[in-house]
């Protein structure tokens, strides 16, 4: 009697963890390193952000190693940190855009690359990201991992969609250890940069669409909206500025 009781609980244990969506990734047990990332990185992209994709082609065979180990290792929230978690989740929507436009090299922009149903489907709904067999696209990582997740609004400024007007691609790979300084660095490095956003006249500034895009996420914490997050990240400015928006530049970050 007693084996078919924990015969019982068993069943009926697993079936509340798939009902759940409860999936324990037993291979990523031990964070990945981002040693090849980091490398490719220092090689082939400036610290200004522009990306010398025929470089990276070039070096197929070490940034392959490197998407493979990201299929290979899905995070374990049982095991890895938080801010492992992320460095994570960020580097790997970096490293899949990155080989989403090498794959379809050259291209003048991310957005003519099309998939699925015209003005309906996006690049970033093309699902294209296999990891220990959940699939993905770019908008399941940006949106329904990494802001759902993790309540971090300096991440708009650490993923990069490989456009001029998005926050430059770090040259260097995001680590666990430096993630905090990782995060504010870009923060200030994006505000700061006057082809994305232009304090000249501090009176009257001019910031990238994406803090109005993502104006939402700027209301916790510290910031109380996007004139806090400018007055901690931003150059100096009149705290009662006049805000404007600059065009969005959707041409390839290709390196020249």
């Amino acid at each position: 009697m007693k084996k078919v009781y924990f015969l019982f609980l068993g069943i009926l244990t697993s079936f509340l963890f798939i009902s759940c969506g409860v999936k324990d990734y037993q291979s990523s047990a031990r964070p990945v390193k981002h040693e090849l990332w980091d490398s490719l990185l220092q090689k082939h992209v400036t610290e200004d952000g522009q990306v010398d994709y025929k470089g990276i082609i070039h070096d197929s065979l070490k940034f392959n190693r490197y998407i493979q180990l990201l299929k290979n290792n899905h995070p374990n929230e049982k095991h890895w940190t938080k801010q492992e978690q992320l460095a994570y989740w960020i580097n790997a929507y970096n490293a899949f855009t990155v080989q989403l436009i090498i794959d379809n090299y050259p291209v003048k922009s991310i957005k003519d690359i099309k998939n699925g149903i015209p003005f309906v489907n996006t690049v970033w709904d093309i699902k294209f990201i296999k990891i220990e067999g959940a699939t993905y696209d770019l908008n399941n990582i940006e949106h329904g991992i990494i802001r759902k997740k993790f309540d971090e609004p300096r991440i708009h400024f650490a993923v990069n969609c490989a456009s001029i007007s998005c926050p430059r691609l770090r040259n260097e790979a995001f680590t666990a250890d430096k993630l905090e300084a990782q995060l504010s660095d870009n923060a200030k490095y994006f505000l700061a940069n006057p082809v994305k956003n232009n304090f000249d006249d501090p009176k009257n500034i001019r910031l990238s669409k994406l803090l109005k895009w993502y104006g939402g996420d700027f209301k916790g914490g510290d910031y109380n909206g996007v004139r806090g997050f400018i007055k901690k990240y931003g150059p100096a400015h009149a705290p009662d500025a006049n805000i404007d928006y600059l065009d969005y530049d959707w041409n390839l970050n290709d390196k020249k």
